[in-house]
């Protein structure tokens, strides 16, 4: 088994929309129409939280197995807050989320110290949340029972 990972995406982009390829699938991140784009699918920031709530539920679902943790499923809502200012070009305002908040409802029959025992393996493991608290993100997680 191979411990160096690769991932690599390809597209092309036209306007504000951007078609990209990886792995034999197609994503489509567009803008709305009242920020230039047609709405043809998601929008850069948005698809950006989805990849942490898809990345949290991989991860969830492998650590699962490993501490024999009964997970059914879980229901995220994932919310990032940002100064638009930053992209917009102002100077000294970051462009980037500066809290990102996760609350997740976990379908299981454990009890919540075992579900906070499964939030901070997961949020240890998952590359994406890594990488935003490596950044400096303020995270905000809340993991609860259904």
């Amino acid at each position: 088994m191979s411990f160096n990972w690769s991932f690599e995406v390809e597209g092309s982009a036209e306007q504000m929309k951007t078609e990209l390829h990886a792995n034999g699938h197609t994503i489509v991140i567009s803008e709305p129409e009242d920020m230039g784009g047609k709405d043809e699918g998601l929008d850069p920031l948005s698809t950006f939280l989805s990849s942490l709530a898809g990345c949290e539920n991989v991860i969830a679902n492998m650590v699962a197995k490993e501490i024999d943790f009964d997970l059914k499923s879980i229901g995220f809502t994932v919310k990032g807050e940002l100064d638009s200012r930053g992209l917009l070009g102002q100077e000294g305002v970051q462009p980037y989320f500066h809290t990102v908040y996760i609350d997740a409802e976990v379908n299981t029959s454990e009890s919540q110290a075992r579900i906070d025992e499964l939030r901070e393996k997961v949020d240890a493991r998952c590359p994406v949340y890594t990488t935003l608290e490596a950044a400096g993100v303020e995270l905000k997680t809340n993991w609860t029972k259904a």
